[in-house]
């Protein structure tokens, strides 16, 4: 078995499945992953027998991606330790596998209208993911992570939805994951990110409980400020309109490419104006005619950022975000804008792992063994993203924080065609860019920072040059 990469070796030292030859096939893997992300099993794999072990531990009954994926948060959780405050952003991503056919396990996604008939079902698993970032944007890890299939056949219970309690109900998942990250609550303050569908009252209640900082985009025009189902009707966006305008801010609205559930979105920067105020959250009256003890109403905070004046043709931007911590001035306000304007990085990685490691091609025969695989792929993927951003994060620091002096020495002599080191270490910034170039990127001034995709492909090229060196340098010494 080939030796460990530092990266891997320190990320799953702790790791436990039982078996020390499998917590040495997890650490082989992930390095084989990192090296060729975006190739299937076989074609990342040295050879034949390696091939044969990779498809054992994705089979192997003992192998368990809880425990793969514990042993990363606990590294994440050192990680985090580090700072005084961290983003916890979660999201819900569906992967695909509807053209595998022989794959057993999968359950439904959703359905469509095909040419012939009217219900044509899609087949795969669901990642739901807590992601911990810097308030500047670094991915530090995963903090909880659930991949799953549907039980059932996709099918609406005949009860009515409101009637269901939320531990049955598939959205609990946002309330696991919030207790699970807040479990490393300690010297460090955690702040969970949510989109709207995390817009529920029984989330909210629990982040009250917990005393867990929260910030959700709402999604329903809520009762608010009522004492009771009787009294008079006050809702959300009517209340948050009469609040004064409190200033302005220019927010960077990312590029969304056409798909089937939104269209086309160029980048583009937008000025909001803000408003900012407090108000009470009602509890829905199914848990006030459910519960022994009626539920109280929650004290929250809410931030209205709403574009005024959009370019023509241009869905305006207009974000009603929900926080339990304090906004009372419009620093506070603008630090929650901001703060929501990093949640995309919970997309760009699940577009890493989708469009740059290809996981939805991989043809294992069980949803079991997928999960697995998932779970390693999640880990290789928050590395390789955490290198593309890093660099927008902490260019300044030293290179050898995210490469073996191997690495960096080799990367140095081909980027600069220069047959002599640096007497200092190259910042991150620096390699970035070299490594980016190496996949294409040509660093022209317009050009900005490079984007994961050239990133990898730079990321593969430097393992190739790297293995040639080590394989000369094995030839001279023999």
């Amino acid at each position: 078995m080939e030796k460990d990469r530092s990266w891997a070796t320190t990320e799953f030292e702790n790791v436990d499945l039982g078996d020390t030859r499998l917590n040495q096939r997890l650490s082989c893997l992930c390095n084989r992953f990192s090296d060729s992300p975006e190739s299937p099993i076989n074609q990342a794999c040295a050879d034949w027998a390696e091939t044969k072990a990779a498809y054992r531990f994705f089979s192997n009954d003992n192998v368990s991606a809880d425990a793969i994926t514990n042993a990363h948060v606990g590294k994440t959780t050192e990680r985090i330790a580090t700072h005084k405050r961290i983003l916890a952003i979660q999201d819900t991503s569906y992967f695909v596998y509807t053209k595998h056919r022989k794959t057993k396990g999968l359950g439904r996604l959703a359905s469509r209208k095909g040419k012939n008939v009217n219900d044509v079902p899609s087949t795969g698993l669901l990642m739901h993911a807590c992601l911990a970032i810097t308030t500047n944007g670094t991915p530090l890890g995963l903090l909880d992570q659930q991949i799953y299939s549907r039980a059932d056949d996709g099918r609406r219970s005949p009860k009515p939805n409101i009637a269901i309690p939320i531990k049955e109900k598939e959205s609990y998942r946002w309330l696991s994951s919030l207790r699970q990250a807040n479990r490393y609550a300690k010297e460090v303050s955690i702040v969970t990110i949510c989109d709207r569908e995390a817009d529920i009252y029984e989330f909210f209640e629990q982040s009250a409980d917990l005393n867990a900082p929260v910030l959700v985009r709402a999604r329903a025009d809520r009762a608010i400020n009522k004492e009771d189902i009787t009294s008079g009707k006050t809702t959300l966006w009517a209340h948050m309109a009469e609040q004064p305008v409190a200033g302005s801010m220019a927010i960077h609205v990312p590029l969304r490419q056409k798909s089937k559930q939104h269209k086309e979105r160029p980048a583009r920067t937008a000025l909001v104006t803000i408003r900012f105020g407090s108000f009470q959250i009602v509890p829905p009256i199914n848990l006030t005619n459910n519960r022994d003890q009626p539920p109280s109403m929650l004290p929250m905070f809410a931030v209205y950022a709403m574009e005024a004046n959009p370019p023509a043709n241009v869905e305006p931007v207009e974000w009603m975000l929900l926080t339990n911590l304090e906004v009372t001035t419009l620093d506070h306000a603008c630090e929650k804008i901001r703060w929501y304007c990093l949640r995309w990085r919970i997309e760009m990685y699940f577009k890493v792992l989708k469009s740059g490691f290809n996981v939805e091609m991989c043809r294992l025969e069980h949803a079991d063994r997928l999960i697995k695989y998932l779970a390693v792929m999640s880990i290789v993927a928050w590395r390789l993203f955490m290198i593309t951003l890093i660099a927008r994060a902490t260019p300044g620091a030293p290179c050898s924080d995210i490469l073996t002096d191997e690495e960096w020495k080799i990367l140095f002599l081909k980027s600069n065609k220069s047959r002599k080191l640096p007497d200092k270490i190259p910042t991150i910034g620096e390699v970035v860019i070299w490594i980016a170039r190496l996949g294409g990127f040509l660093a022209r001034k317009g050009d900005g920072m490079p984007g994961s995709t050239t990133l990898w492909r730079g990321w593969k090229r430097l393992i190739d040059l790297a293995e040639g060196w080590n394989l000369a340098r094995e030839e001279s010494c023999g």
